[in-house]
């Protein structure tokens, strides 16, 4: 009834001479050049049913009408089947006696998939609304801050206080995002949140909790504090940045010689950069592996988290990111392998080097000089979501059971004068940033110890000489790491088992 009504008045509008508004829909066909039969011109008018016929391979001619080749093959009204593989089909064919049966096995329906989810998917109208997509044009081509999927979020979620939580570098965009999602989510208001950000660790959600907000959107960092666990509605925003690949393959093949191994690493930003270089390397006859410490992506490193790689499987380490704090914790866990790290903003590659043996030298000395410590202090870092309370839990009962007095500090940063203040504590272990220790240790009056370090120092680890090929181990936040350590340990820890 109500399509009848619909062709009545632009039959009436037509007749009165007035212009109508072209269905949105024929204009998509128009512009596929396909004509609809006329015994199925109902087809027009249900959208749902038609995209189907064209998703699945509902033939029609093109400029033309196919209703009589349609009827003398019926075949062609129905779905394209999907290829499963030959090596499957084979194997059915050789267990079947008959020739039809073999060819029935050359092409098969794939297994059903389970539902998509729907959850996060951004509906067109929010992906091409072209005031949205104006307002994207204020921020660089080349960053992709998911301001769409971020609207939609805020919508969804009901939420009516945003916090926005960026790292230094990316604070300067932070007033831009702030004003667009404003605008398109009326009653909304949005929090930047000033204080600095090193990486994933520090993502606020305490802080976001306690100023009244109900949505914390993180930028640039990935989700090494799962979403389950936040205290607060989540939303990570990697900020994909897109390079010119071309100039760094080139870069490679000039510098490379092809056929080696090269390992490639990176932070979240240009992981999908990384994911989209390897097969480009690989025709240009080069062998790349994109290593992975679990639970971190494929590719990603942190500065206190990296993958430990074989030494006669890789030739090459390939950093691609500016800076070289994440790279550090690479060439740390992997001192035989050459490093190498390209810049996307210089577009320059440069060969690395670390000073292994002095840092091995400075922290050996930080642990010998711990081991006859009277007075033991434990910082547990504030910054964030830094400081592990069950690691803390942990060191406190290896102190106690040793009868070693303790000192309690929290801390959000920490430095050199802070401590120096309270010189009846001999030694100190940090909860926060394992590079800490490692890059500005030398500059404390006293030992400023990791946590693993501190079980090395109290005997209940052994030195990596002994148990690491003499590789210091760079794996904080890994799956079983020290920056994860769960609440079974602490129990360990007093029954003397950890």
């Amino acid at each position: 009834m109500a399509r009848e009504m619909r062709r009545s008045a632009r039959l009436k509008e037509v007749k009165a001479g007035r212009p109508t508004p072209p269905d949105p829909l024929l204009v998509m066909l128009w512009e596929k050049m396909v004509i609809i039969p006329p015994r199925d011109l109902d087809h027009a008018f249900n959208p749902t049913r038609l995209l189907f016929d064209l998703r699945f391979g509902y033939q029609v001619d093109r400029m033309g009408d196919s209703t009589e080749e349609s009827q003398q093959n019926p075949s062609l009204r129905q779905p394209k089947k999907r290829f499963v593989g030959r090596r499957t089909a084979d194997a059915q064919a050789q267990s079947s006696p008959s020739v039809q049966d073999v060819e029935s096995t050359s092409i098969q329906k794939a297994t059903p998939r389970r539902t998509a989810r729907t959850l996060n998917q951004v509906p067109a109208s929010v992906l091409e609304d072209p005031e949205i997509l104006s307002a994207i044009d204020l921020l660089p081509k080349n960053y992709s801050f998911e301001i769409p999927k971020t609207i939609h979020r805020i919508r969804t979620s009901g939420a009516k206080r945003i916090a926005l939580q960026f790292p230094e570098g990316l604070l300067l965009f932070a007033t831009t995002i702030s004003d667009i999602l404003t605008q398109f989510c009326p009653g909304t208001e949005t929090l930047i949140m000033g204080d600095v950000t090193y990486g994933a660790c520090c993502i606020d959600d305490y802080t976001a909790r306690a100023l009244g907000c109900d949505l914390l959107v993180h930028y640039a960092h990935s989700c090494l504090i799962p979403v389950d666990v936040t205290k607060i509605k989540t939303l990570y925003i990697f900020v994909d940045i897109s390079i010119d690949t071309t100039h760094l393959l080139a870069t490679l093949e000039r510098n490379f010689q092809p056929g080696k191994t090269i390992a490639t690493v990176g932070t979240i930003q240009f992981n999908a950069t990384l994911h989209g270089l390897k097969p480009v390397l690989e025709r240009a006859g080069f062998k790349v592996v994109i290593p992975q410490i679990t639970p971190l992506s494929k590719g990603e490193i942190l500065g206190c988290t990296s993958p430990n790689l074989s030494n006669s499987e890789i030739d090459y380490l390939l950093y691609v990111g500016d800076g070289r704090f994440h790279l550090e914790s690479a060439m740390i866990h992997n001192p035989t392998i050459p490093a190498y790290r390209y810049d996307p903003y210089s577009r320059t590659l440069s060969r690395e080097s670390y000073s292994h043996d002095e840092m091995h030298s400075l922290r050996r000395d930080a642990i010998n000089t711990a081991k006859s410590a009277k007075k033991w202090g434990i910082i547990l870092g504030s910054l964030g979501r830094q400081g592990n309370p069950n690691t803390m839990t942990m060191i406190e009962n290896h102190l106690r059971e040793r009868g070693i007095p303790i000192v309690n500090l929290l801390l959000s940063e920490i430095f050199p004068g802070k401590l120096a203040s309270m010189a009846d504590v001999e030694c100190w272990v940090q909860i926060a940033c394992p590079r800490l220790s490692i890059d500005w240790g030398y500059a404390f009056p006293r030992p400023l110890l990791t946590p693993y370090e501190a079980l090395i120092a109290l005997g209940v680890k052994e030195d990596w000489n002994k148990t690491h090929d003499g590789i210091y181990p760079m794996d904080f936040y890994a799956k079983d790491g020290l920056g994860r350590t769960k609440p079974q340990a602490t129990v360990q820890a007093v029954q003397g088992t950890a």
